[in-house]
């Protein structure tokens, strides 16, 4: 959990359990199993035979943040689940992730990031009553690493009523082109891969999908270059992927059915 994440397209991190297993390309280097191995956790794995690891401070803790920002008058933003997919199949965090869900709806001031690799799973696996009155702060995303999952994850994800619905095209693994002729999201974030293994990323991949966004006027994030080191300041781009754009919020009032204690 981090009150100031480290990460440029958020504010915080937030996580109610750790643990996934790899679903497509983009999982191959993945940091949070790499993390989660160098701190002696064997939590990366199919269901049958792993499993997950409920954490204990972010319950409450979250809501003070919330708090927080409402004293500012300042909207944050929060991604949930940096350390698993929130959206993953697995019967142990299946009241986990209900209890989440009833703690996600009550914020006033925080923007949720729920970013999946698992689209399909979402209609499933949120309150009933989200589907006729979908929360306006909880934003879907889907991670998007070559032209298969584009093709296969993007269908899915607009099948989703969140006012705000992204891609997180990272790491990007190859040229990618979006369908923005018949799926507009609000919001495109792109990067290459980083770490120890990363796999090639060629800028003009980015450009294609910063024009793609330009032409659709869809907000365009540029995180980082990728390599051994991320390169994600901004310094470290080239001049003319130095854009970062987050798509604009108005602030939302509680709904008296959101009011609901974990």
């Amino acid at each position: 959990m981090g009150a100031n994440s480290k990460i440029s397209w958020t504010d915080h991190t937030l996580n109610f359990w750790w643990g996934c297993v790899k679903v497509s390309p983009g999982c191959e280097h993945c940091y949070a199993e790499t993390l989660s191995k160098r701190t002696g956790r064997d939590i990366w794995g199919p269901s049958k035979t792993t499993d997950r690891m409920r954490t204990k401070g972010p319950w409450n803790e979250c809501l003070k943040w919330d708090e927080k920002a409402l004293q500012s008058g300042q909207r944050r933003r929060v991604f949930v689940q940096s350390m698993s997919d929130f959206f993953e199949d697995h019967p142990q965090v299946t009241e986990w992730r209900n209890q989440a869900c009833r703690a996600l709806e009550r914020f006033k001031t925080l923007d949720v990031q729920l970013l999946t690799k698992r689209p399909e799973n979402i209609l499933e696996m949120v309150p009933r009553h989200w589907l006729k009155n979908w929360p306006e702060h909880i934003w879907i995303g889907t991670s998007i690493e070559n032209q298969a999952m584009a093709n296969k994850r993007i269908p899915q994800l607009f099948d989703i009523p969140a006012t705000v619905r992204f891609y997180s095209v990272e790491p990007m693994l190859e040229s990618i082109e979006l369908d923005m002729a018949y799926y507009v999201p609000d919001w495109v974030i792109v990067g290459g891969e980083s770490g120890a293994g990363y796999r090639p990323f060629d800028p003009d991949w980015a450009r294609v999908i910063r024009d793609q966004c330009q032409l659709a006027g869809v907000p365009f994030f540029m995180k980082q270059m990728g390599g051994f080191n991320k390169h994600e300041h901004m310094n470290d781009l080239p001049d003319d992927l130095r854009i970062r754009e987050f798509p604009q919020t108005e602030p939302v009032e509680i709904k008296p059915e959101q009011e609901r204690l974990f």
